[in-house]
């Protein structure tokens, strides 16, 4: 089965050759990488003279110039779309390192034939879970990662995280050929965050399904190019902001009905959240994206610079 390892690069050319470093060790061979750089012109040319054109293992690796930042979906659906004949596409964060097994787990649970997608074990370089999956609770507009903060060492309950999980991991996820033709690309007017809640919904309500692959493990360090595992103090605007407003678009987007009780409840979570640590700037990042998600404004933010 062939496989298109799909990257978002954003002026990050040192995360993206460690991914590449990681992929080379895959034990899975049959796959061919894109990478979209969001970047700009300046960003692309630095990634093109820093990037081989073919791993040492003989797979092609092509590098794409957005034109503007896209944001991360419209990055993802840029890098798949230049492999519409791949079997399957491996979505990966540029600043993962999959495990040498990852992907070939992930590609033996797609092939079991009950699921359209698949998640990975998805860790952080403390050795505790950042996600084995995710949960959305619509009527608090929150998302849960399961397992998160969990030692890697204990083994993942793939039934029970089959059996919850509403979404996978945007971080690593495996999807499909039937999966791309029944739910499509992912929305891009998020522009960054929930972006994948978004996709795995939309895929739900249309009866396809999502695996887990335990044994596909892929280090993340998490934040890398967003500043979004800063200390909380510290966070920059744009994950907060675009945070809480599309947590807001996801409710007003799949759940309508919920969207006054889930508003208020994540009114006094964010509160809670940033008030509690002192963070005042961040609260008022975070209360702007909030009343932005309210106005169901969508795209790149006005205040944000966006061109190439």
């Amino acid at each position: 089965m062939h496989v298109s390892v799909s990257i978002v690069g954003f002026r990050n050319p040192s995360d993206i050759a460690r991914c590449l470093s990681a992929l080379e060790r895959s034990t899975h061979s049959d796959f061919d990488v894109v990478i979209c750089e969001n970047g700009g012109q300046q960003a692309f040319e630095i990634l093109r003279k820093a990037t081989p054109e073919h791993l040492p293992s003989g797979q092609a690796v092509r590098i794409v110039n957005s034109g503007a930042n896209l944001g991360y979906a419209g990055g993802v659906n840029r890098a798949m779309s230049e492999a519409p004949d791949a079997d399957a596409w491996w979505i990966l964060n540029p600043d993962t390192e999959p495990q040498p097994e990852a992907l070939a787990a992930a590609l033996e649970r797609l092939q079991a034939g009950d699921c359209e997608a698949v998640g990975s074990t998805v860790y952080l370089p403390d050795g505790s879970i950042q996600s084995h999956g995710g949960l959305w609770r619509p009527w608090l507009a929150r998302a849960v990662s399961l397992g998160h903060g969990t030692p890697l060492a204990i083994p993942a309950d793939k039934a029970f995280i089959e059996g919850s999980q509403s979404y996978l991991s945007g971080a690593c996820v495996l999807v499909g050929r039937t999966f791309m033709s029944s739910v499509g690309p992912m929305r891009e007017d998020y522009f960054l965050y929930c972006e994948e809640v978004a996709w795995f919904l939309r895929a739900s309500a249309l009866g396809l399904r999502m695996g887990f692959a335990p044994s596909s493990q892929v280090l993340h360090e998490g934040g890398a190019t967003t500043g979004s595992y800063a200390a909380i103090r510290q966070r920059p605007k744009i994950p907060v902001y675009l945070n809480e407003r599309n947590r807001l678009l996801v409710t007003r987007d799949y759940f309508p009905r919920r969207l006054p009780i889930a508003a208020l409840g994540a009114l006094v979570l964010l509160s809670l959240k940033y008030g509690r640590h002192g963070a005042w700037r961040q609260l008022g990042y975070a209360f702007s994206g909030w009343l932005a998600g309210l106005a169901d404004w969508r795209g790149p933010p006005k205040w944000m610079d966006v061109k190439a």
